[in-house]
Protein backbone atom coordinates (compact mmCIF):
# COMPACT_ATOMS: atom_id res chain seq x y z
CA UNK A 1 0.00 0.00 0.00
CA UNK A 2 1.80 2.70 -0.91
CA UNK A 3 2.62 5.90 0.86
CA UNK A 4 0.50 4.40 3.85
CA UNK A 5 0.93 2.26 6.63
CA UNK A 6 -0.66 -1.47 5.84
CA UNK A 7 -3.70 -1.89 8.04
CA UNK A 8 -3.90 -5.13 9.86
CA UNK A 9 -7.04 -7.20 8.08
CA UNK A 10 -7.59 -9.66 10.60
CA UNK A 11 -7.56 -7.46 13.55
CA UNK A 12 -10.18 -5.21 12.10
CA UNK A 13 -12.59 -8.51 11.74
CA UNK A 14 -11.84 -9.15 15.45
CA UNK A 15 -12.59 -5.66 16.69
CA UNK A 16 -15.73 -6.05 14.03
CA UNK A 17 -16.98 -9.04 15.95
CA UNK A 18 -16.10 -7.63 18.86
CA UNK A 19 -18.27 -4.74 18.48
CA UNK A 20 -20.93 -6.81 17.53
CA UNK A 21 -20.99 -9.29 20.53
CA UNK A 22 -21.35 -6.14 22.75
CA UNK A 23 -23.81 -3.97 20.83
CA UNK A 24 -25.86 -7.58 20.71
CA UNK A 25 -25.66 -7.30 24.73
CA UNK A 26 -25.87 -11.32 24.76
CA UNK A 27 -29.24 -12.21 23.05
CA UNK A 28 -27.96 -14.46 20.07
CA UNK A 29 -25.29 -16.68 19.53
CA UNK A 30 -21.89 -15.92 18.14
CA UNK A 31 -23.01 -18.09 14.83
CA UNK A 32 -25.76 -16.09 14.38
CA UNK A 33 -23.89 -12.83 14.61
CA UNK A 34 -21.22 -13.94 12.39
CA UNK A 35 -24.24 -14.70 9.93
CA UNK A 36 -25.24 -11.43 10.28
CA UNK A 37 -22.40 -9.77 9.89
CA UNK A 38 -21.05 -12.49 6.93
CA UNK A 39 -18.05 -13.19 8.55
CA UNK A 40 -17.54 -17.11 9.03
CA UNK A 41 -18.63 -19.13 11.37
CA UNK A 42 -15.36 -20.91 12.58
CA UNK A 43 -13.44 -17.61 11.91
CA UNK A 44 -15.58 -15.56 14.66
CA UNK A 45 -15.77 -18.38 16.92
CA UNK A 46 -11.77 -18.18 16.85
CA UNK A 47 -12.05 -14.79 17.62
CA UNK A 48 -13.98 -14.47 20.96
CA UNK A 49 -12.55 -17.56 22.40
CA UNK A 50 -9.55 -15.46 22.24
CA UNK A 51 -10.94 -12.27 23.09
CA UNK A 52 -12.69 -14.24 26.04
CA UNK A 53 -9.31 -15.41 26.93
CA UNK A 54 -7.84 -12.30 27.55
CA UNK A 55 -10.68 -10.75 29.47
CA UNK A 56 -12.59 -8.36 26.99
CA UNK A 57 -15.68 -11.11 26.63
CA UNK A 58 -17.80 -13.16 29.04
CA UNK A 59 -19.53 -16.02 28.18
CA UNK A 60 -23.38 -16.53 29.49
CA UNK A 61 -23.96 -19.91 28.18
CA UNK A 62 -26.03 -21.17 25.03
CA UNK A 63 -22.93 -19.42 22.51
CA UNK A 64 -23.93 -16.13 23.64
CA UNK A 65 -21.35 -13.39 24.89
CA UNK A 66 -21.08 -9.93 26.62
CA UNK A 67 -18.44 -7.44 28.10
CA UNK A 68 -15.95 -8.76 29.96
CA UNK A 69 -14.33 -7.23 32.96
CA UNK A 70 -11.12 -6.18 31.02
CA UNK A 71 -13.08 -4.61 28.35
CA UNK A 72 -15.64 -2.99 31.36
CA UNK A 73 -12.56 -1.59 33.09
CA UNK A 74 -10.93 0.17 30.31
CA UNK A 75 -14.03 1.70 29.36
CA UNK A 76 -14.51 2.68 33.12
CA UNK A 77 -11.33 4.78 32.51
CA UNK A 78 -12.47 6.44 29.15
CA UNK A 79 -13.91 10.36 30.24
CA UNK A 80 -15.76 11.60 27.04
CA UNK A 81 -15.64 14.71 27.98
CA UNK A 82 -11.48 15.18 28.14
CA UNK A 83 -11.86 13.59 24.87
CA UNK A 84 -13.67 16.08 23.11
CA UNK A 85 -11.46 18.33 24.91
CA UNK A 86 -8.40 16.26 23.16
CA UNK A 87 -9.63 16.19 19.71
CA UNK A 88 -11.11 19.69 19.92
CA UNK A 89 -8.03 21.62 20.70
CA UNK A 90 -6.60 21.95 17.28
CA UNK A 91 -9.91 22.99 15.42
CA UNK A 92 -9.88 25.59 18.59
CA UNK A 93 -6.64 26.85 17.30
CA UNK A 94 -7.72 27.51 13.53
CA UNK A 95 -10.25 28.91 15.13
CA UNK A 96 -9.09 31.17 16.83
CA UNK A 97 -7.02 32.48 14.28
CA UNK A 98 -9.68 32.95 12.17
CA UNK A 99 -11.76 34.84 15.35
CA UNK A 100 -8.95 36.60 16.02
CA UNK A 101 -9.81 37.00 19.31
CA UNK A 102 -10.71 34.59 22.56
CA UNK A 103 -12.31 31.28 22.18
CA UNK A 104 -13.13 28.86 25.03
CA UNK A 105 -14.88 25.38 25.29
CA UNK A 106 -16.40 24.08 28.19
CA UNK A 107 -18.24 21.42 30.49
CA UNK A 108 -21.69 21.00 32.91
CA UNK A 109 -20.46 19.61 35.99
CA UNK A 110 -22.82 19.97 39.19
CA UNK A 111 -24.74 22.79 37.25
CA UNK A 112 -21.40 25.30 36.84
CA UNK A 113 -19.28 25.64 33.57
CA UNK A 114 -16.02 24.11 33.80
CA UNK A 115 -13.56 25.96 31.53
CA UNK A 116 -11.74 23.65 29.75
CA UNK A 117 -9.82 25.11 26.54
CA UNK A 118 -9.05 28.58 26.70
CA UNK A 119 -7.11 30.26 23.16
CA UNK A 120 -6.73 32.94 21.32
CA UNK A 121 -5.79 36.83 21.23
CA UNK A 122 -6.00 37.96 24.21
CA UNK A 123 -6.79 35.22 27.07
CA UNK A 124 -4.48 36.24 28.93
CA UNK A 125 -7.05 39.46 29.89
CA UNK A 126 -9.86 37.22 30.11
CA UNK A 127 -10.93 36.81 34.11
CA UNK A 128 -11.68 33.08 33.23
CA UNK A 129 -8.84 30.35 33.36
CA UNK A 130 -8.77 26.46 32.44
CA UNK A 131 -10.13 24.74 35.28
CA UNK A 132 -12.56 27.61 36.68
CA UNK A 133 -15.98 26.75 37.53
CA UNK A 134 -18.27 29.87 36.67
CA UNK A 135 -22.04 29.85 36.84
CA UNK A 136 -24.12 28.45 33.84
CA UNK A 137 -27.48 30.95 33.67
CA UNK A 138 -25.27 34.07 32.81
CA UNK A 139 -22.90 32.85 30.16
CA UNK A 140 -23.55 31.70 26.46
CA UNK A 141 -21.52 28.44 26.93
CA UNK A 142 -23.51 27.98 30.07
CA UNK A 143 -26.76 28.81 28.36
CA UNK A 144 -26.18 26.08 25.49
CA UNK A 145 -25.40 23.36 28.18
CA UNK A 146 -28.37 24.04 30.53
CA UNK A 147 -30.77 24.61 27.18
CA UNK A 148 -29.97 20.70 26.11
CA UNK A 149 -30.36 19.16 29.61
CA UNK A 150 -33.28 16.89 30.14
CA UNK A 151 -36.34 18.52 30.98
CA UNK A 152 -36.69 17.42 34.33
CA UNK A 153 -32.45 18.56 34.78
CA UNK A 154 -33.81 22.03 33.33
CA UNK A 155 -36.49 22.50 35.38
CA UNK A 156 -34.75 21.37 38.76
CA UNK A 157 -31.98 23.78 37.78
CA UNK A 158 -34.50 26.77 37.27
CA UNK A 159 -36.09 26.28 40.62
CA UNK A 160 -33.36 26.12 42.64
CA UNK A 161 -32.50 29.88 42.38
CA UNK A 162 -32.18 32.60 43.20
CA UNK A 163 -29.98 34.05 40.40
CA UNK A 164 -27.32 36.95 41.19
CA UNK A 165 -27.50 39.80 38.68
CA UNK A 166 -23.54 40.46 38.16
CA UNK A 167 -24.36 42.54 35.64
CA UNK A 168 -27.45 45.01 35.11
CA UNK A 169 -27.70 42.89 31.75
CA UNK A 170 -27.95 39.40 33.85
CA UNK A 171 -31.29 37.70 33.22
CA UNK A 172 -32.11 36.61 37.01
CA UNK A 173 -35.91 35.65 36.63
CA UNK A 174 -36.23 32.48 36.41
CA UNK A 175 -39.58 32.61 34.16
CA UNK A 176 -37.52 34.85 31.45
CA UNK A 177 -34.29 32.28 32.05
CA UNK A 178 -36.58 29.53 30.79
CA UNK A 179 -38.21 31.42 27.74
CA UNK A 180 -34.31 32.43 26.93
CA UNK A 181 -33.17 28.66 27.07
CA UNK A 182 -36.21 27.52 24.75
CA UNK A 183 -35.01 29.92 22.36
CA UNK A 184 -31.27 28.75 22.88
CA UNK A 185 -32.80 25.48 22.49
CA UNK A 186 -34.78 26.45 19.17
CA UNK A 187 -32.34 28.58 17.13
CA UNK A 188 -29.33 26.47 18.58
CA UNK A 189 -26.95 29.42 19.92
CA UNK A 190 -26.76 31.19 22.71
CA UNK A 191 -25.37 35.20 23.32
CA UNK A 192 -24.29 36.31 26.47
CA UNK A 193 -24.67 40.11 25.66
CA UNK A 194 -23.15 42.27 28.68
CA UNK A 195 -24.67 39.48 31.30
CA UNK A 196 -21.49 38.04 32.87
CA UNK A 197 -18.91 41.21 32.16
CA UNK A 198 -20.58 44.56 31.36
CA UNK A 199 -17.62 44.53 28.46
CA UNK A 200 -17.80 41.39 26.84
CA UNK A 201 -19.88 39.58 24.81
CA UNK A 202 -19.76 35.96 24.41
CA UNK A 203 -21.41 33.82 21.32
CA UNK A 204 -21.72 29.63 22.01
CA UNK A 205 -23.01 26.79 20.15
CA UNK A 206 -23.43 23.52 20.96
CA UNK A 207 -21.23 20.71 20.52
CA UNK A 208 -23.07 17.16 20.03
CA UNK A 209 -23.25 13.79 20.28
CA UNK A 210 -25.11 11.54 17.44
CA UNK A 211 -27.76 10.99 19.43
CA UNK A 212 -28.49 14.67 20.40
CA UNK A 213 -27.14 14.69 23.98
CA UNK A 214 -24.81 18.10 24.36
CA UNK A 215 -21.71 17.50 26.37
CA UNK A 216 -19.72 20.57 25.55
CA UNK A 217 -20.11 24.17 24.41
CA UNK A 218 -17.84 26.14 22.62
CA UNK A 219 -17.62 30.04 22.44
CA UNK A 220 -16.22 33.12 20.88
CA UNK A 221 -15.49 36.55 23.51
CA UNK A 222 -14.93 39.72 22.49
CA UNK A 223 -14.95 43.47 24.12
CA UNK A 224 -18.30 45.27 23.35
CA UNK A 225 -16.29 48.13 22.80
CA UNK A 226 -13.82 46.43 20.38
CA UNK A 227 -16.05 44.07 18.45
CA UNK A 228 -13.42 42.18 15.50
CA UNK A 229 -16.09 40.31 13.41
CA UNK A 230 -19.73 40.80 13.54
CA UNK A 231 -22.97 38.52 14.50
CA UNK A 232 -23.24 35.80 11.71
CA UNK A 233 -19.83 35.12 11.08
CA UNK A 234 -19.03 34.19 14.61
CA UNK A 235 -22.37 32.08 14.46
CA UNK A 236 -21.03 30.55 11.17
CA UNK A 237 -17.59 29.90 12.67
CA UNK A 238 -18.58 28.42 15.55
CA UNK A 239 -21.03 26.12 13.98
CA UNK A 240 -18.30 25.22 11.65
CA UNK A 241 -15.71 24.22 14.37
CA UNK A 242 -18.43 22.38 16.04
CA UNK A 243 -19.17 20.30 13.04
CA UNK A 244 -15.32 19.43 12.60
CA UNK A 245 -15.24 18.69 16.76
CA UNK A 246 -17.82 16.28 16.65
CA UNK A 247 -17.06 14.23 13.04
CA UNK A 248 -13.68 13.60 15.07
CA UNK A 249 -15.09 12.63 18.75
CA UNK A 250 -17.71 10.58 17.55
CA UNK A 251 -16.35 9.47 14.40
CA UNK A 252 -16.46 5.87 15.60
CA UNK A 253 -20.50 5.93 16.44
CA UNK A 254 -21.49 6.89 13.45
Amino acid sequence: MRNRTPQISSLKRTLAMLEEVVADGGQNSVSALARSIDMPVATAHRQVTTLVEEGYLTPVGRGRHVAGARLLRLLQRLDEKQLIVNVAAPAMHRLAVKARTIVQLGTLENDMVTYRLKIGQGAAGLFTRVGMQLEAYCSGMGKVLLAHLPRGERDAYLANGPFVALTPRTIVDAGALACELDLVARQGYAIDDGEIAEDLTCAAVPVRRPDGMVPAAISISQSMSARKIGHDEVIELLHATAREIEQVAFNAAE
